[in-house]
Formats: structure tokens, sequence, C-alpha cells
């Protein structure tokens, strides 16, 4: 246990990855104290799905179910999806994915990013005013083995040899064996420990909405490659489809700019109507993609992880499954470092979830950045080629099944 007056861990973020993180090492003994800007804004039944969705792999959902959050998020609202469908818009070839063909009820399930992050905020901060500090506009949650604190930021970390000790803009003090920086992309704390984020932008923005079509989804997640970027097609629990479309900047600008009846009549030409007509749309959004990595994840006492150590394009929907990733290996590396009677925070440890997290997260970003540059090219004879390797891997079933595996975190 940690000396008196130190905590384990300090947890920056409370979105999904700072969340689960935070969730698991408290459950499992660890003292820590979770510092987030800004109270997630509820999730309510009765609002309509929120645009930002994402697909969770079957390990995203078994972290969920170890931590005692997925029974709630089930019983909410979420789209599961059976099969999955990907083609080309350029060549002849598919390639089709089936649960079935593992015995499985779902290759995944699709959840808005508001419910996982309400869920997991309604786990560390039950509501019980006994366990509530009386603080005017703010949260102090207090248990055997956690503390939040919200709103609250770190004005300063000073990165010791035995310790971290972070200062919040409120004065108070928190020290303890290490501190995880899971606060998103615009992470301040990886700003602060001077690690670089590396990469570049890819000029595009993914245009989302929610949209009802002539014909059923089929509970499939449908994704056509185009010219420009991917169209993405998937099946929410209300029988509609939210749709990720990936363009190019000015081509997403002139997307969001058309009345309703021109977009769908676009969208439903792009998905080379496979659902029939798009009947109706909710209002669209847009936001820029992005492929970023830091070029370390450790530094002293500190790490990163989820979207402050890792941005990929969302082709496959893979982002917060990594994260997910990442919170499992972590809260394994702790685990076993304290069995062994280590200094959970000591860079031996940690250097062993950043060897572990950073290699498979770099070859998944640069894997991802590679499919969407090669089957976003219109030459012909690659566009040929495409079709033929969708085609061949659809027909060779030991490579159809590995790819559906690494989709699911199966290693």
């Amino acid at each position: 246990m940690s000396r008196r007056g130190e905590l384990d861990a300090i947890v920056v973020g409370a979105g999904a990855v700072g969340g689960a993180i935070a969730l698991a090492l408290a459950r499992d003994g660890f003292e820590v104290a979770l510092i987030e800007a800004r109270e997630p804004k509820p999730w309510r039944a009765e609002d309509d799905v929120d645009l930002r969705v994402v697909a969770l792999a079957p390990d995203a959902r078994d972290l969920l179910h170890d931590l005692g959050v997925w029974t709630s998020i089930a019983s909410a609202r979420i789209g599961p999806y059976r099969r999955m469908r990907v083609w080309d818009a350029l060549a002849p070839g598919e390639l089709a994915f089936d649960a079935a063909d593992r015995g499985e009820a779902a290759l995944g399930w699709i959840v808005e990013n508001k419910l996982i992050q309400h869920v997991l905020w309604s786990a560390l901060v039950p509501d019980r005013e006994d366990q509530k500090a009386a603080i005017p506009g703010r949260t102090f949650h207090k248990n055997s083995t956690l503390r939040v604190y919200c709103p609250a930021e770190i004005a300063e970390i000073d990165n010791g040899v035995n310790a971290v000790t972070a200062t919040l803009t409120d004065g108070t003090r928190l020290r303890a064996k290490l501190l995880v920086a899971a606060e998103g992309a615009e992470s301040s704390v990886r700003a602060k420990l001077g690690i670089a984020f590396e990469g570049g932008d890819y000029d595009q923005r993914a245009v989302v909405a929610h949209v009802a079509t002539e014909r059923a989804h089929e509970g499939t997640a449908w994704q056509r490659f185009q010219p420009g970027g991917p169209l993405a097609f998937l099946p929410l629990a209300d029988g509609r489809c939210s749709i990720v479309w990936s363009l190019p900047d000015a081509e997403a600008a002139r997307i969001l700019a058309l009345d309703d009846a021109a977009f769908r009549a676009e969208l439903g030409c792009a998905f080379d109507f496979r659902l029939g007509a798009v009947t109706a749309s909710t209002p669209r959004a847009a936001f820029p993609l992005r492929l970023r990595l830091a070029e370390k994840y450790v530094a002293g006492r500190c790490l990163l992880a989820g979207d402050a150590a890792h941005v990929v394009h969302p082709l496959a929907g893979q982002g917060m499954n990594l994260g997910f990733r990442d919170a499992r290996a972590l809260h394994a590396t702790l685990r076993a470092a304290r069995e062994r009677g280590s200094d959970i925070g000591a860079t031996h440890v940690l250097r062993r979830y950043e060897r572990e997290r950073r290699s498979e997260n770099t070859l998944a970003a640069q894997g991802l950045d590679a499919i969407e540059r090669a089957f976003g090219s219109a030459f012909m004879p690659l566009a040929v080629a495409r079709g033929a390797g969708l085609a061949a891997a659809n027909a060779i079933a030991p490579l159809r099944q590995a790819l559906a595996d690494t989709a699911a975190g199966r290693h």
C-alpha cells in the first residue's frame, strides 16, 4: 500500500479511457485520484442518439463487463452488428464477415461515446450525497480507494525520482507513484511533459449524421471505399444508420452546405443505394481527421494512454478500442508489479506498458493510414488490385478470420 498521504496513481481525464483506467485501478485496491476539467453531460434515453458513436470490439465489451458497467450500457441503447460488408467503388470484389462463422452473437456494438462516458462517470461518482463534499460547483467524491476532483486542472507537475506531485490550479497538491495522462488528443499534461505529438493532417473531415433508409440495415456494418475517403453505414438500435463519410476538406464543406434532400440523394448515390434510398437525415456535423503518435509514452513517473498517446483514422472504428486496450494493459502491468512487490511507478514497470502498447498502436495507426491511402486512390490499376485483394481475402477463410480477429482484439 502507499505511504501515508501518497496515492498509487493520479489519472487525468475522465473520458472513456481515463474513466476505465481509474475504475479498474480503484476496484483493484489501488489508491487513485481522478482529475477532470468538467463534469460530463448526462446521457438521457429521451435524447436523440448522439452523433459521435464508436464500434466497440468484443475485447472492449469484455473490459467494460469486467468493470461492471456493460449491463448498464447494453440495457440503455446499443446497436449490435452481426455482419460486416466492405467493398470498393471502382472495382468488383467484396469482403464479408459474419459472427455466425464463429458461433458468436455479434461482431461488435455501435454505442454512443456519450453513453459510455456517462455510465463510467456514474460508477466513479455514485449519486450519494453523503459521499460528496459540499463544495458549490464542484464534485469531490471519495471512498476508500478513489478521489474525484471536478472541475479541476493541473497547473504544475513535479516529476520526481520517488514520486510525482501534481499541483491543481486551486493549489491542491497530490502526490502519487505515477500519473496517467488520458485527457485526449489536446492533452495539456503531454505538453507539460514535453512529449512531441508527431504526425499529420489528412486534409479530410468526417461528415457524420444519422439516417433512415428504404431497407433495413440487417444488423450489418457497411463500408464502401471511394476516391477521397471511405463511407460507413453503422447500424443503430432504432433501425437507422449512423454514417461516417470521410471527404477532402472542400468536398466536406460542400456536402455540409447541401439542403437535406440534396444531401440524401448524394449520400444514397455514394453508398450505391445498398439499402435503397436515404429517406430521412438528422442535422450533419464534421470533425477533422488526423494521424498523431506520441514519440514516447513514458516520461519519468508519467505516462500516456488513449488519444493523448495516439489518434488514428476512423475508417475501422479502432480509436476507442485501442484506448481500451491501453487501459487493460496498464491495469495488468501495475497489478503484476504490485504482486512482485515492485514500485508501480518505476521506470522498468512503465516501460513494459510502453513497449506493449506503443508497438501495437503504431502498427494499427500506420496500417490504417496505408489502407486509407491505397483505397483512396482513383488510379485504376490500383483499384483493380484492391478489388482482387478484397475478393481473395474473402475467399481465403483463414485470412478472413485473421482480419476479423485483429479487429476484435484477439491476438
